[in-house]
């Protein structure tokens, strides 16, 4: 009879399970900060630094409430055991974070397009921006499809990649935090465009690789059981 590798305890699991949220709302931690001492900024007055979007401060609203609320209640939608144990308040939690996410990604973009260019961008991060907000897009959109059709692995694969670039700007803080440090000032032109991009890749390849794994384990797991399904009844 084929035989399953020991499962992980009960402790070994609880103890997993909450280190996913706590590391993840650890590393959005940067992008909220930043975001509130942004809308703080703006309820101060017209700035050099706030200038461009003073005059037009809907998206950047939008864009911090909306990429704030997705990125940490996404965080407890990646914890297995509580989507598991509590199935409706996934449900319920996934009707905030679709529209949440969309309103971040979209907001993002059309800050992109429409928004005067820092100084310390360049046209390559503009369409940097535009290309992974159109893939967080699509995450979320074929995500939902793929739930309302009850294809549920579908639907977590396509859910974890859009997770991943929400969670780009707080890697984008470890990636270029150390790289501002060594050179006294803030990565401009086409480093800060690398940096950012190096950091959304980083962000994907992680999602994908974990999807494949889950896939695989889950496969492994299929396989074994029909196994012993076949050889049980010879030993009876």
């Amino acid at each position: 009879m084929t035989t399953l590798a020991p499962r992980p305890t009960a402790s070994t699991r609880t103890r997993r399970d909450r280190w996913i949220p706590t590391s993840l709302i650890a590393l959005t931690a940067v992008p909220i900060l930043a975001g509130a001492a942004r809308l703080v900024d703006l309820s101060g007055g017209r700035t050099a630094e706030n200038a461009r979007f003073f005059d037009l401060p809907v998206p950047i609203i939008v864009h911090i409430i909306a990429a704030t609320t997705y990125c940490v209640l996404g965080a407890f939608q990646l914890q297995p055991s509580l989507w598991r144990r509590r199935p409706a308040w996934h449900r319920w939690s996934g009707r905030v974070l679709v529209p949440a996410g969309l309103a971040a990604a979209l907001s993002g973009m059309w800050m992109a397009v429409f928004s005067d260019l820092p100084a310390h961008d360049n046209a390559a991060l503009v369409w940097l921006r535009l290309l992974f907000g159109s893939i967080m897009v699509a995450g979320l959109v074929l995500g939902l499809l793929a739930v309302l059709r009850r294809d549920i692995r579908t639907h977590q694969r396509w859910m974890a990649r859009a997770y991943a670039v929400a969670q780009g700007a707080g890697t984008q803080a470890l990636v270029l935090g150390p790289v501002a440090i060594f050179l006294g000032e803030q990565p401009s032109g086409a480093l800060k465009a690398a940096g950012m991009g190096f950091a959304w890749i980083l962000n994907l390849a992680v999602a994908e690789l974990l999807v494949r794994r889950s896939a695989s384990r889950g496969l492994q797991v299929a396989k074994l059981a029909k196994s012993d399904e076949k050889v049980a009844p010879r030993l009876l």
